[in-house]
């Protein structure tokens, strides 16, 4: 049985120019060898998988190169290998900054790479520090690291830095192409591209992925083949969901999340992804931004034929509440039933129901008369029609609030009797309910036959004492503590009340219309209305402080000063 090489170590590249994705790095390396301008301390750092520690051996080899070498010499007499994660004491340093101090027997530099650099001791460090400050010059030392911000500032300022990159889908998916074509391995373009993927920036393990995909599906790799061997949730999955949020399918589309679920995926990575899917249809509804969609073209032809299907405030939308879900799932005690509810607010966002509006506002005739219109006018009764006597309408026809912001006085209002009562579950009392809204706006106001008979403050007092007692019964203790505030005096037809501040005006303006409407009725004027000023000054009568409050205790009854004064009292 023929030993086996992964293809990570197979296809691992001889020369700078077989480095995938990492062109300025290359070209800034082999510009230093070209002028012989290679500082002495480099740094390689980026994420794994990505060519720091490959650089770092070309490197090597180049620089001992003359041309007259073998094509297999590897200098392996030159190039000294460290694992800083299990060589981090100070000893390991030490015994490495001796050798440092022997020239090389074969080539001209001896090449120190160390790898895993940030997990070197803090003593291990700064015993380094001389020496990778001024080393030898047939020495260089070479630094590897995925961490950078865990190496101590000294090291950094001793060394010249290059960051690698993480790989882009595109180069990946080229690279495994290549790779394909020299195993003699058919892939469809998109099975190549999720290997890319889910490799996230790290061709080492895209390259581990790719074997293992071959393994499980032979010389022939296909879309579904991949997916289903790395179980990841596969393009058509969150085609489909887009489809029937769409056409707001909510059973459909809580069936299509149980069977995901069922197959073993995490609802965390199911809508993740369908925010990252909202993502790519946005840019694909731009040309401009459709070089941001890594997918196959395939693929890519699915999500412009579904970007046309959506609108741009429903992606947005749906990126919102996708990303609203993702980001409480984990502190979630009920992760299931959050996806869902997400799931069932995606599919309602363009729900296109039948919109119902009850509300149906009566036009006083004061509107008519600024446009020019006059009103039609018919007899009214002497009684307003919501009297306590008229038991000839319901109860719930005999009072109507017109609207305060159109008219400050309600007008007297005649509407179409209807005494047929209905239930409110039927299919006929909807009917009717329909019928009586449009009957509402049949109604004729006429605002001369209004009472209007003249009253005195004293009866006025009278009538508003009687409505805060009465609303103390009720509860309303707060409206009831606002109304005794100031006595109110009347001006013609004008109540005038003076509050200390704004907050008590603000409320009472809110619950104004069940105490004009008292008064209107008690005093049989419908002209009366409120003026209600704010006086700052007016809040220092009151007394808020237990300083304040003696003081006015003091006022009324000025022993009470003594009485503090012969026992001692305390405030």
């Amino acid at each position: 049985m023929e030993h086996f090489v992964v293809s990570a170590r197979k296809y691992r590249p001889q020369t700078f120019k077989d480095v995938v994705g990492q062109q300025a790095i290359t070209n800034t390396l082999l510009n230093a060898i070209e002028h012989n301008h290679l500082a002495q301390a480099l740094l390689f750092t980026g994420p794994r998988g990505v060519g720091k520690t490959t650089c770092a051996r070309i490197l090597a080899k180049m620089i001992n190169s003359d041309g007259n070498e073998t094509g297999d010499e590897d200098f392996a007499f030159n190039i000294f290998e460290l694992d800083a994660a299990s060589n981090n004491s100070v000893d390991d340093i030490r015994n490495l900054t001796d050798q440092v101090r022997i020239p090389p027997q074969v080539g001209k530099y001896k090449v120190y790479i160390i790898d895993e650099v940030h997990m070197l001791s803090s003593s291990a460090f700064n015993a380094f520090l001389k020496t990778l400050e001024e080393p030898p010059k047939h020495c260089i030392f070479i630094l590897a690291t995925t961490e950078k911000h865990k190496i101590i500032p000294t090291i950094l300022s001793r060394c010249q830095i290059f960051d690698f990159k993480r790989i882009t889908v595109k180069d990946a998916k080229e690279y495994l192409k290549y790779i394909a074509k020299e195993q003699n391995v058919t892939a469809e373009d998109d099975a190549l591209h999720i290997i890319a993927q889910k490799a996230d920036g790290a061709m080492r393990d895209a390259l581990s992925i790719f074997d293992r995909v071959v393994s499980f599906a032979g010389k022939n790799l296909t879309r579904q083949t991949v997916t289903e061997n790395l179980n990841v949730l596969d393009y058509e999955t969150y085609f489909t969901s887009t489809d029937l949020i769409l056409e707001n399918k909510i059973p459909e589309l809580l069936i299509q999340f149980n069977e995901t679920l069922s197959k073993g995926f995490d609802g965390h990575h199911y809508i993740a992804g369908l925010a990252s899917h909202f993502r790519d249809l946005l840019v694909s509804k731009t040309p401009q931004t459709i070089d941001l969609l890594e997918v196959g073209e395939q693929t890519k032809a699915k999500y412009l034929e579904q970007a046309k299907k959506a609108s741009q405030e429903f992606l947005l939308q749906g990126i919102n509440l996708a990303n609203d879900c993702d980001l409480k799932y984990k502190t979630s005690k009920n992760q299931r039933l959050l996806v869902e509810l997400c799931l069932m607010q995606l599919a309602s966002i363009t729900f296109d129901g039948e919109k119902k509006n009850g509300k149906h506002y009566i036009i006083p005739p004061s509107y008519f008369k600024n446009k020019g219109i006059t009103p039609i006018s018919v007899n009214v009764p002497k009684k307003p029609i919501n009297s306590n006597n008229d038991s000839s309408l319901p109860k719930e026809k005999k009072e109507i609030k017109p609207d305060e912001s159109l008219v400050s006085e309600p007008p007297k209002i005649i509407l179409k009797k209807d005494t047929k009562r209905t239930s409110g579950l039927s299919l006929s009392s909807i009917k009717a309910k329909k019928e009586h809204q449009i009957k509402q706006m049949d109604v004729v106001i006429d605002e001369d036959e209004l009472p209007k008979e003249p009253f005195t403050e004293t009866q006025l007092i009278t009538y508003w004492n009687e409505f805060v007692e009465n609303i103390q019964k009720e509860g309303k203790y707060n409206l009831a503590s606002i109304l005794s505030i100031d006595t109110p005096k009347v001006k013609g037809t004008t109540i005038h009340l003076e509050f200390p501040n704004s907050t008590n005006k603000v409320e009472l303006e809110r619950q104004q219309f069940d105490l004009l409407s008292f008064l209107r009725k008690s005093l049989n004027n419908f002209d009366i209305n409120l003026s209600i000023t704010v006086n700052e000054e007016m809040d220092k009568q009151y007394a808020y402080t237990p300083l304040e409050k003696f003081e006015k205790l003091k006022e009324k009854n000025p022993n009470i000063e003594i009485l503090k004064k012969t026992f001692g009292l305390d405030i």
